[in-house]
């Protein structure tokens, strides 16, 4: 079950170690900076994608040789001084694109983080579905550099700092349900932030809203109880975001995402009510069903049912018991009376 998710953490001492600042990828690096380098750089590989998070305290530059087949998305999450890409200068969780095969320079003038995926150009199309621009490879073929809304950008950059801590921790590996999952969850971190650059979509068309809607349930309804994103709902069928979101507001009053949240707290809870004692814990099974927050993924669930995952596993054990109890007094014989 875990083979499909490959994690590597570990502590800089020396600038050396940020040469493999993007899993798969060398990265020739030189210390601008006076001071001995500290700092962590985190892997997380799903099959041939890869999440990339690192962090150090001094000035570096940074070049790449073009040798490099994989498309990879950067997003600059902090920075003490200056950050320049090419002649790019970057703010605050701005992305960068860098194409496959194409020669990177990159000038970090003081301490800075950033987070990177690298994964295969075919790929785009996928994890970017339901953004006709994004979805599209030619999109991605050129060297790019794409300002951050200021609110959508930090949210943008704290999910995929959450996202690497909590994979990085998870214990009980991936399905390939799951792991497609949290691709396209982090594909989504990036895209918000290129799309806030692009401009809007003039593509207003929107079909009869109960008519998708029930597409869209009967695609869940063939997915079973795996964790759905809404991107793999758009590409299957052929809808963009905005028009799925039109969709969901005129039936349900609610967005796309918050249904699908609200149909993953209800497998969590069919799946704890129904698990035998031991069998299972709260942790494996939201983390199965895509929840990486556990104490926001509580609170969502307290809301919901009224009461914690513990409880309802706790019920199911107790209910457990009582079956038993129950099977084994139907066996036992009664009072005998005497004539």
């Amino acid at each position: 079950m875990g083979q499909v998710l490959l994690v590597d953490s570990r502590k800089l001492d020396g600038f050396e170690g940020l040469q493999q600042a993007v899993h798969g990828s060398h990265v020739d690096v030189m210390q601008l900076g006076r001071g001995r380098l500290r700092g962590t750089l985190s892997h997380v590989g799903i099959g041939d994608f890869s999440l990339s998070i690192g962090a150090f305290n001094v000035g570096m530059r940074t070049q790449r040789v073009s040798s490099d087949d994989r498309l990879i998305i950067g997003m600059l999450l902090a920075a003490e001084e200056r950050v320049a890409h090419w002649s790019f200068d970057m703010q605050l969780n701005d992305v960068l694109v860098i194409p496959p095969l194409l020669e990177h320079d990159g000038v970090f003038h003081g301490g800075s983080a950033y987070a990177a995926m690298r994964f295969d150009l075919n790929e785009v199309a996928t994890l970017f579905a339901g953004k006709a621009r994004l979805s599209d490879p030619d999109t991605w073929r050129s060297r790019g550099h794409f300002r951050a809304d200021i609110e959508s950008g930090a949210i943008a950059s704290r999910r995929l700092v959450r996202i690497m801590s909590h994979l990085r921790d998870n214990k009980y590996g991936l399905t390939p349900s799951t792991a497609d999952f949290w691709k396209r969850s982090i594909a989504e971190c990036m895209a918000t932030n290129v799309a806030s650059s692009l401009p809007p979509d003039g593509n207003g068309w929107l079909p009869s809203a109960r008519r998708l809607i029930r597409k869209v349930e009967e695609f869940l309804d063939d997915a079973g109880t795996r964790p759905v994103h809404v991107s793999e709902i758009c590409a299957a069928l052929g809808v963009s975001r905005r028009t799925l979101h039109r969709a969901f507001q005129e039936v349900f009053g609610l967005g796309p995402v918050s249904f699908l949240r609200h149909k993953r707290l209800c497998a969590v809870h069919s799946i704890l009510h129904q698990s035998a004692p031991g069998s299972t814990t709260v942790t494996a099974v939201a983390m199965q069903q895509g929840f990486y927050e556990l104490g926001r993924f509580s609170q969502y669930y307290l809301a919901m049912f009224g009461e914690r995952p513990s409880q309802t596993l706790g019920i199911a054990a107790v209910q457990a018991a009582e079956d038993e109890i129950a099977r084994a007094s139907r066996f036992e014989p009664g009072p005998r009376t005497t004539p």
